[in-house]
Order: structure tokens, then C-alpha cells, then sequence
């Protein structure tokens, strides 16, 4: 299945003129990821790049802790979307079944919503790197950011998430109609390839929510940079786990939270 399809719409003018005008419009299709034979959970996606996406997702849902954690990964057709099915070590299918099992016993007992919220909060892990760029490399990975978004240029309809060295340069990217699956899809490219953040940074072409910087964190990033506004729990969260942020980078300006 491809990421775009081309489809013809009628172009209305504010002059009242009338014309055809076909163009790309992105996919969307149900993902379900299932996890040693378990349903885990079904995401809205972007129907590529999707065993990146089975790494990414495992690694930032605290499923696995590396790249040997994933024993094996398929994806499948089926008639109303796509199966993506992780077959993952025994510790990380004890994870699993434990989730599941809270999932569950969430959906019926209003209590074990409490160890719900509890594992939303959980403590992120510290950096082991820390960012010591200049704010200029931002700047610069913006600029080169549309070149290498070959679907978002085509659709003007999904999300992409770049790593960027040190210095700016774009080194990967991955897109997607989700910016949770973009980053996913990314973080998990990278743990297939072998590669780490080497002192570089995320640049992500959305707002900064919370789970996006736990998604960075979990990840080892050193420095997220994102091109819309963030909430107050994801500067909360970036400040107890010493992850830089850089928000709201426009091409002229950037804000970086000092409180």
C-alpha cells in the first residue's frame, strides 16, 4: 500500500470560477499491533515504514530496552487495515501481558485506574548525553527540513521527524499522518540501523506534547526541538528528565524555556 493517492477535487474561486484540480492526498489506515500473539493497540497511520514504526512504538511504550528485545516483525494485510505483529524476548512479553492485563481490568474496575495514572507519570530516565550545540544548528536543520519530506510536500497533510547532527545537518527522516507515529517510526529506524543520537537533536514538525518528550527521553535524545507550542506538562516532564527543548522555531526566531 503506498503512503498518497491521487484523487480529483472540484477547485472553487472566491470569483466564483470553477475548475479540476487533482491531488495527492495521504493515506490513513488502521495499524493494529499485536505483541507475542496479544492485542496491544491500534493506531492511525501512514502505511509505511512500518516495522520502524513496530520498533519505535515498543521502545517509547517501555515494551523493550534495545534492539535485541525484538526477536521478530511482520506486517500483514488484512481486509480492513494492517496487522503489525511483534514477536519480543520473555522479559519484554511479561511487560506485555502485564499491560494488557491492566488494560483490561481497566475497562471494567474504576480503581485500577489509579495504576493507570500512576504509569502515565512515571519517572523518565536522565540523559546520558546532553545537548551543547548552538541554537543555529536549529535554524539551519529547518531550512533543509522540506527536502527531505517528500510526502508532506506532496500532501501538505502528515508529520515528519527529523534527527539532525550537532551541527543542523538532516540525517533521517521519517513521516507520517500522526506526529506520535512520525517520532515512533524515526526512533524505531534508528534502533534498527544501530545509530544514536551522537550528540545531535530531534526536530519535529508539530506541537511539543507531553508524550513527545517522554517518546525523546525514553529514546536518549538529548534535545527536541519542534515547530509549534508547548503544553505545560511537557515542560514539566523535559525539566525532570533534563531534556533541552527548543519551541515555536519559526525561521527567524526560536524560544528556549529558561523557567
Amino acid at each position: 500500500m503506498t503512503a498518497a493517492r491521487t484523487l480529483a477535487f472540484a477547485r472553487i474561486g472566491a470569483d466564483g470560477g470553477a475548475d479540476v484540480e487533482r491531488r495527492a492526498i495521504a493515506e490513513e489506515v488502521p495499524v493494529a499491533i499485536e505483541c507475542n500473539g496479544l492485542g496491544y493497540a491500534v493506531l492511525m497511520a501512514s502505511p509505511d515504514d512500518l516495522l520502524d514504526l513496530g520498533y519505535g512504538f515498543a521502545l517509547t511504550e517501555r515494551l523493550i530496552d534495545e534492539a535485541g528485545d525484538m526477536l521478530d516483525a511482520e506486517v500483514h494485510a488484512l481486509e480492513h487495515g494492517l496487522i503489525l505483529r511483534l514477536t519480543l524476548s520473555q522479559r519484554a512479553a511479561i511487560r506485555v501481558s502485564d499491560r494488557v492485563r491492566h488494560r483490561t481490568a481497566d475497562s471494567s474496575c474504576g480503581l485500577c485506574g489509579i495504576e493507570s495514572l500512576e504509569q502515565a507519570m512515571r519517572p523518565l530516565p536522565p540523559r546520558s548525553a546532553h545537548w551543547a550545540g548552538e541554537d543555529q544548528a536549529v535554524f539551519a536543520a529547518l531550512q533543509a527540513l522540506e527536502k527531505t519530506q517528500p510526502l508532506g510536500v506532496a500532501t501538505r497533510a502528515v508529520h515528519a521527524a527529523a534527527a539532525c547532527t550537532e551541527a543542523g545537518s538532516i540525517r533521517l527522516v521519517r513521516e507520517d499522518v500522526g506526529r506520535h507515529n512520525a517520532f515512533d517510526k524515526l526512533i524505531g529506524a534508528m534502533l534498527r540501523e544501530g545509530l544514536s543520537w551522537d550528540h545531535g537533536f530531534a526536530l519535529l514538525t508539530s506541537r511539543c506534547s507531553y508524550e513527545l518528550v517522554e517518546k525523546a527521553a525514553l529514546s536518549d535524545c538529548p534535545m527536541l526541538a519542534t515547530i509549534s507550542a508547548p503544553t505545560a506538562l511537557a515542560l514539566a516532564r523535559a525539566r525532570t528528565a533534563g531534556l533541552e527543548l527548543r519551541v515555536l522555531t519559526r525561521p527567524d526566531a526560536l524560544l528556549r524555556p529558561i523557567a
